[in-house]
Parts: C-alpha cells; structure tokens; sequence
C-alpha cells in the first residue's frame, strides 16, 4: 500500500510541478512586454515595489522564482536593498494565487482545458494564442497532478498513526513548522507544499488547526531556494536572501503565536465547511496582513540584514557586467532587457576606447593607448559573457519575437567587439607613431578630425537608436555611413595627392592611410548595430 501511496504522490506531485511551470511560462510569454517594462517600475517608492513583487510572482507562479530574481537584480547592481524588500514582500503575497487556484474543485474541466489548449496550440501559428494555448495546457496539467495526489493520499485515511501525526501538529506549533519548512525544503515550491496540504485536507485528514503551522513553516522553506542562490553573489546579493528569510521568519512568530486563533476565525467564518478554502484563504490572509504588519519596519529589516552580512573592506568584487546575472534566467522577458543594457554598457566600452585611441595618436599620449589595451580587454571579457548569457537565454522558454532579438544580439555584440579592436589597431598605430616621434601635415589632422568626428557621431547614433529603439534614428546611421565613405575616399585621394608631392612623411602617410580604414570599419559595425535595430523593428530598446 505505502508503495503505491508514494508511487501516486510524486507523480502526481510531478505532474503539479510541471502544469504550474507550464502555465507559468506561458504567463510570462504573454505578458512579456508588461514584463520588459517592469524594471522602470522599480523606483525607490516602496510600495510600488511591492505591487511589482506582487506581479511578477503572479505572472511566473512562484515566490521562490521572484526572490531568485531579485538576488541576481541586486547582484547585478540594478536593484537596492531598499527596493528588493518590497518586491520581497510582494511576492509572498503574489504566491497566494495558485493556492487559491487549486483550492477550487476544478478537476472536472482540467481535462477540457488541456484538450482545447492542445488543439488551440497545434492549430495556431500566433505566438500569442500558442502562449494562451500552454496557460491553458499548463492549468490543466495543475488539476490532474492535484486529483492524483488526491488520490494517493486516500488509503492514508485508514491509518490511524497518521492521522493522529497531523492532529498533534495542531497541538505543537514547532513541529508543524519544522513539518511545513521541511516539506517545502524537500519539493522547493511552497505552492508545491500547499498543494499538498490542500490534498490532505479535502481527505478529510487534515484539521485545520494542524494546517495552519505547517502552512507557516512553508513560508520559510521556501526562502532556501533564494539562500542557495545567493551563494558566491555579492554581500548585497546575499543581504536580500537574508531579507527574505527574516521577513518570513518574523511573520511566521507573529502568527504562530500571536494571530493563529484570530486567523482562524476569519477563515471559517467566511467558509465554514471547505476546509481546502480555509486554508488557501488562510494564507493569502497570512502573507497579506504579515505585508501590512511588517512594511513600515522594511528598513529595519535592511538593516538586519547588513548586520548579519557585515561589508569588509578588504574583499573586492571584481565583477565585469553590470546588468546580467543568471538568476535572471527564470523570468526571460527580464533577463532579455538587462541583455540589451549590457550590450549598451559594451557600446560604452568601446567607445571610450575609441576615444582614447584617438586621444593617444592625435597628442602622443602613451597612457591614454594604454587605457585603450587595458579597455579592449574588459570588451573581450564582456563579449565573452555577453554570448554565454545569449545562448543560456536562447535555451529558455521565450517568444518568437524575442528569439528574433536574441539573434540580432548575437551579431551585434560582435560588431562591438570589432570596434573595440579597431580602437586598439588606432592605440597601436599611435604608440608606432610616438615612439619613430613622427607627424602629421596640417592638412591631414584637418582630414583626421574631419573623419573622426563623423564616425563617433554615426557610432553614438547607433547605441542611441538601440538604446531608444528608434527605427528612425538607425535609419539615420545607416545614411551617415554612406556619408563616411565618401569622407573616407576624399580624405585618402587628398593624401595621396600631398604623398606624391612630397607634402607628407611617408611614414606617417602609412599610418594615415592605415588609420582612416580603421575608422571606416568602425563605421561600418555601427551602421550593422543600426541595421539589427531596424530588423528587429524597434523591439530592441533598452
């Protein structure tokens, strides 16, 4: 029997798992642009914050998921402390949904719901009715994993042993606790272990007495996931798990002790017969009252948290992107607009190189070469994490729509890459150019500026048309571009015009000739980065 009972509890338990992520993903794949959007919203008005935390967590079904996301934020630097404890808060209370959701005796139409989500999924070519087609799917799936564990658990109501188990929970606080923070440890998904308490109870084994402390005790297992995360994150990182941990662990006394009786009444009041609606009702009551209770003490519990995670000024981050984190992988729509402000960030990487390289030819200036040598390779480092993150990112569940600016990223991290290499081609000419103590005619630095100026403002315009997502403005880059070329090809004429009359070194007229190519090049990649904003029709944008 005990076979069959744990056989018939983690499929169904799997099945759970799987309908909850499903419907989770095709959330998030709907309400991608809502999501892209959300990191605008993430001022330092806390309560903002919160209502942030509490959307997000809806869209993607889990708390743990969120507080994860919000430890890769504050790891990146995108995110304070002050603003991470309210999207913290908000996501305890957005996790409630699915408990809500499953507390319903909706097992009948999960079937019908997987079937039509199928077949809308199979004949649709939409990417948005393919999204609505797995919330469907997923919702279903949710259903038939719940009524399996239903099932498993059913010849449990003839062991007394058992049931007498659960009814002490009731009359022990702690063990409850201890029950609910183990359960969720074990399956890393409170919406998981609630489940699970929702099937007990509608078997009638459940009190809800008994319920109660083990509903609390999931509120703290699920902070686990984000502590384990936050492992080799920065002290910032790993003062947001705490956060959550400790928001969780307060709340958990106060109403363990405190607020259970209360809590209880309320809750069978409104339903005093469906103890699967009681207890859903319970913890949407818990997490939204522990919000209320605790919110005007959020800074406190900043400060709690620096406390534990002391800064030493001995240990240096050495960290060289500032946008992406892999935590960031669970809610893709996210991670993808963090990706574009990281190639954003790269842009500014070679542009400074670029600037520097010229700094260095145009005054002879050894140091200003080596600050391009030392930032190309930050550039290089940079695109090797940029492409990493692209492909895991590629991997996730995303939309055609944002599978398309994905690829244009890949080509356009590399058309950054290459400037900064033309940046150190011009910081190498210059250190050839100091050390042989050679110089340029007035007319050719005439011709340098000329040309330089024009590159740099194409390159800016390109970064500000992804930046914007401006189709207008890369439609002007790529005009601009073609206005460098015939720069390029007047200026080298005239060069050759003042070599042939021995006008120019012919030593430096090399590293002219050399250098205006380079400079043309440049160009060139700004005017492809231009080219992947107009294909991807402004959907790139930061």
């Amino acid at each position: 029997m005990y076979i069959g009972i744990v056989l018939g509890l983690i499929a169904g338990l799997g099945l759970f798992l799987y309908g909850m992520n499903l419907m989770g993903n095709g959330l998030q794949k709907a309400a991608g642009e809502r999501l892209k959007k959300i990191i605008e919203l993430l001022t330092s008005n806390r309560f903002i914050a919160v209502l942030v935390g509490i959307f997000v967590t809806g869209v993607i079904q889990s708390s743990s998921a969120t507080t994860v996301m919000v430890v890769g934020f504050v790891n990146a630097g995108i995110m304070q402390l002050s603003q991470a404890i309210g999207v913290i808060m908000g996501a305890n209370v957005g996790t409630t949904v699915t408990a809500q959701l499953v507390s319903f005796d909706l097992e009948a139409i999960a079937p019908v719901a997987v079937g039509f989500g199928v077949i809308l999924h199979m004949v649709t070519k939409s990417e948005k009715l393919k999204s609505y087609a797995e919330i469907l799917i997923g919702f279903g799936i949710l259903f038939v994993g719940m009524t399996y564990m239903k099932d498993a658990m059913s010849p449990l109501r003839e062991v007394q042993a058992f049931k007498d188990m659960l009814v002490n929970f009731g009359h022990n606080p702690i063990l409850g606790i201890l029950m609910g923070f183990t359960l969720t440890l074990l399956v890393q998904s409170s919406s998981a272990s609630i489940g699970i308490l929702l099937a007990l109870a509608s078997q009638g084994m459940l009190p809800l007495e008994s319920a109660l402390p083990i509903l609390y005790g999931d509120n703290i297992g699920t902070c686990t996931t984000a502590l384990l995360s936050s492992i080799g994150a920065s002290k910032n990182a790993q003062r947001a798990a705490v956060m959550h941990l400790t928001f969780n662990i307060i709340g958990t006394l106060i109403f363990a002790f405190v607020l259970n009786r209360p809590i209880m009444m309320i809750v069978t009041s409104v339903d005093p017969t469906n103890i699967a609606r009681q207890i859903a009702n319970a913890h949407t009551l818990f997490n939204i009252t522990n919000v209320i209770i605790q919110f005007p003490f959020a800074g406190l519990i900043v400060k709690i948290a620096e406390r534990v995670i002391p800064e030493k000024p001995e240990e240096l981050e050495l960290k060289t992107t500032s946008f992406i984190d892999l935590r960031m992988l669970n809610t893709p729509s996210i991670a993808l607009k963090n990706t574009i402000k990281e190639c954003l960030h790269m842009g500014n990487k070679a542009k400074y190189s670029l600037e520097n390289s010229m700094i260095a030819l145009i005054d002879k200036d050894r140091d200003a070469a080596f600050r391009t040598f030392d930032t190309e390779k930050e550039i290089n480092q940079l695109e090797r994490d940029i492409l990493e993150y692209l492909i895991q990112l590629s991997n996730a569940a995303i939309s055609g729509e944002d599978r398309a600016i994905v690829d244009e990223l890949f080509n356009t991290i590399n058309d950054i890459e290459r400037v900064g290499d033309h940046a150190d081609n011009i910081a190498e000419l210059s250190m050839y150019f100091i050390e042989k103590d050679l110089t340029f005619s007035e007319e050719s630095i005439k011709d340098i500026n000329t040309m330089y100026e024009k590159v740099m403002k194409t390159y800016e315009m390109s970064l500000q048309s992804m930046r914007e997502g401006s189709s207008e403005l890369a439609l002007k880059v790529v005009k601009m571009e073609e206005q460098v070329d015939i720069i390029e090809r007047s200026c080298r004429s005239a060069h050759i015009y003042r070599l042939n009359n021995s006008m120019c070194n012919p030593e430096a007229g090399i590293i002219f000739l050399d250098l205006l190519s380079n400079l043309e090049r440049i160009s060139d990649h700004a005017s492809n980065i231009a080219k992947a904003v107009i294909d991807a029709k402004g959907s790139i944008s930061a």
